[in-house]
């Protein structure tokens, strides 16, 4: 076998064991203690403050709850989908195919100016699910890299390697 066969047989692929790290586990808690909060938030409180709205911002607000809501369902289907290979129910193949349904590039909010207008809460909302689908968005990228991909990048470290061997062989 090659070197360069022998590096790659060896190398392990971050991607399929990032499900199972520290960092998926507070991204996971992060993303479902965001869906509970804000589920808390419209039903409550927000709920009150669209009623006290004028009738352009109140649009606006209905508008940006379902934005809200729907970028979190989502979010949170991906989320789960993969805490699901974390627990050995499923493959990252199988989740590869099922997170096809699950469209991560959400409606952006709307202009700022209206954003203002909204309760304070629901614009801290907002940006913080613009945030958590930052991070899951590029934890997506970083999971399902392509084999191809991989492959392409290789390991940088063999062409090292076999220099060190040929300069120890001598």
């Amino acid at each position: 076998m090659s070197d360069r066969l022998q590096g790659e047989a060896a190398l392990v692929h971050f991607s399929e064991r990032l499900t199972n790290s520290a960092a998926f586990g507070a991204l996971f808690r992060e993303g479902m203690d965001l869906v509970e909060e804000t589920a808390a938030y419209l039903d409550g409180v927000g709920r009150a403050e669209a009623k006290a709205l004028d009738r352009s911002v109140s649009l606006t607000y209905a508008t940006e709850s379902m934005r809200l809501t729907t970028r979190l369902m989502q979010l949170a289907s991906w989320l789960l989908l993969h805490r699901a290979v974390k627990e050995g129910e499923m493959t990252l193949l199988q989740a590869n195919r099922e997170k096809t349904k699950v469209k991560l590039s959400a409606a952006d909010p709307s202009p700022d100016d209206m954003l203002l207008k909204q309760p304070q809460q629901l614009q801290d909302l907002i940006a913080r699910s613009m945030t958590l689908q930052t991070k899951v968005r590029r934890l997506d990228v970083t999971i399902h890299a392509s084999t191809t991909e991989r492959a392409a990048i290789g390991n940088p470290l063999v062409p090292q390697m076999n220099r060190l061997k040929a300069a120890f062989e001598r």
